[in-house]
């Protein structure tokens, strides 16, 4: 083979596995759902708590980039595992031409995901409407969430059997309070922080808080080429892309990488839902 049919043919081959990852990315990894299941240590947990299960949904983005009925067809999937408690942490729409989506919102609610013990969901910053500046859009989904009965936490707390979850309203929107929400932090009790955007973490405002926070937001960058860490990460802190990380004060984070996406495309990013076991620590 010479030189130059060498070249077409390798040109050729390249132009082949990019086509190939293209479709991949476009048509199969954003609705390849992932159950994730872990362990979840706290301190002080009520015996009667351990063993229950702790689901995580985040991030699911009704809206005009992608089909939402793969968020129903998600949410039927999730209730074979008969979660004990769901947690709901942000960004339930994205918004298209400066237009919320709050019927095709409203048929993805009644199909939502119930814990036997309690529903409980958080804002993202995606639900303060356009460019985040709109506390009515916050508070119409809030209300389509209670409707449906998820307990929204606005900077409050929820006692589910002895234990504390505490729920901090989005750090991008209008209404983002940690002083008053982290007031219901008592260190004797059993605690878990629903907080969508991770650079929380980061803030002066967690007192000796030493249990986990539960957050979403990155989606995990969407893509991830092989090797490298995602390109495009809306936070400020380029650690916080994925998974579980320890943090100081023995704070323990973990971030889901969210089950519907902005734009329809995912490459080592699979769309998530979390299991966690409840343990004592």
């Amino acid at each position: 083979m010479n030189r130059r049919k060498f070249l077409k043919r390798s040109a050729w081959g390249l132009a082949g596995i990019g086509l190939a990852t293209g479709l991949y990315a476009w048509q199969i990894e954003p609705f390849w759902l992932e159950f994730v299941k872990l362990q979840m240590p706290i301190q002080n947990l009520p015996g009667h708590l351990v063993g229950k299960t702790l689901m995580q949904i985040s991030d699911i983005h009704v809206g005009e980039r992608f089909d939402y009925h793969f968020l129903i067809d998600s949410f039927k999937r999730a209730k074979a595992f008969h979660p004990d408690i769901v947690a709901y942490t942000g960004d339930y729409v994205s918004t298209h031409n400066d237009e919320v989506p709050f019927e095709k919102l409203e048929e993805t609610l009644k199909n939502a995901v119930k814990g036997k013990l309690a529903t409980i969901g958080i804002l993202g910053n995606h639900d303060y409407g356009v460019n985040w500046s709109q506390p009515l859009v916050a508070d119409q989904i809030s209300s389509m969430l209670a409707k449906n009965d998820i307990q929204v936490l606005r900077n409050e707390k929820a006692a589910v059997g002895g234990l504390n979850i505490i729920g901090l309203d989005d750090y991008w929107g209008s209404n983002f309070d940690p002083g008053k929400a982290m007031q219901h932090f008592e260190k004797t009790n059993a605690n878990i922080v629903l907080c969508h955007n991770p650079d929380v973490c980061d803030l002066d405002v967690w007192q000796d808080y030493d249990s986990w926070i539960l957050s979403g937001h990155t989606h995990g960058g969407q893509v991830k080429p092989p090797f490298l860490p995602p390109p495009m990460l809306p936070v400020k802190n380029k650690k916080y892309a994925a998974g579980q990380m320890e943090l100081s004060n023995s704070r323990t984070l973990y971030i889901n990488r969210a089950l519907g996406h902005l734009w329809q495309v995912r490459l080592n990013v699979r769309p998530e839902i979390t299991i966690f076991e409840l343990q004592k620590k």
